[in-house]
């Protein structure tokens, strides 16, 4: 019983590591998901699961980078957070404006962006030359 136990636990956190890297794929394109949480859930899965996955995941050319600068403390790179608030406030306000009719939902939906937003901004950003920055504070540092 114990083996097929954990042969069990071991299938389901391949499986849910699994779904969490299709999360994380969709929050690259669409901005309302995020993407680095669901590759952080995923890296967990993998790593009290299958080392093959696990390994694939850290070296994957493109969600790799997210999770290894995550865990360094690096942050977001800059280009990515700019991308990403674009994409997320043509998305709500085409949604606001063309889709939804309820005022209320409306509010909520320029709220909730607003707070993404503000998150992302307040998420370290780093860029190729070496320098890390905080968007929201007015200090820097060099790495």
């Amino acid at each position: 019983m114990h083996k097929a136990g954990n042969r069990f636990k071991r299938g389901l956190l391949i499986i849910l590591g699994t779904i969490f890297v299709g999360f994380g794929i969709v929050g690259i394109f669409l901005p309302l998901i995020p993407t680095t949480p669901f590759l952080l859930l995923a890296a967990w899965c993998y790593s009290n699961s299958s080392d093959r996955f696990y390994r694939w995941l850290l070296n994957n050319k493109w969600f790799g980078s997210y999770i290894k600068n995550y865990r360094a403390g690096k942050g977001v790179p800059l280009r990515v957070k700019i991308l990403s608030v674009s994409l997320l406030w043509v998305t709500i306000l085409f949604s606001v404006f063309y889709f939804i009719e309820n005022v209320y939902i409306k509010g909520a939906l320029i709220l909730i962006a607003l707070g993404v937003t503000y998150h992302i901004f307040s998420i370290r950003s780093y860029h190729s030359n070496g320098k890390e920055k905080n968007i929201l504070s007015s200090s820097s540092k060099e790495k």
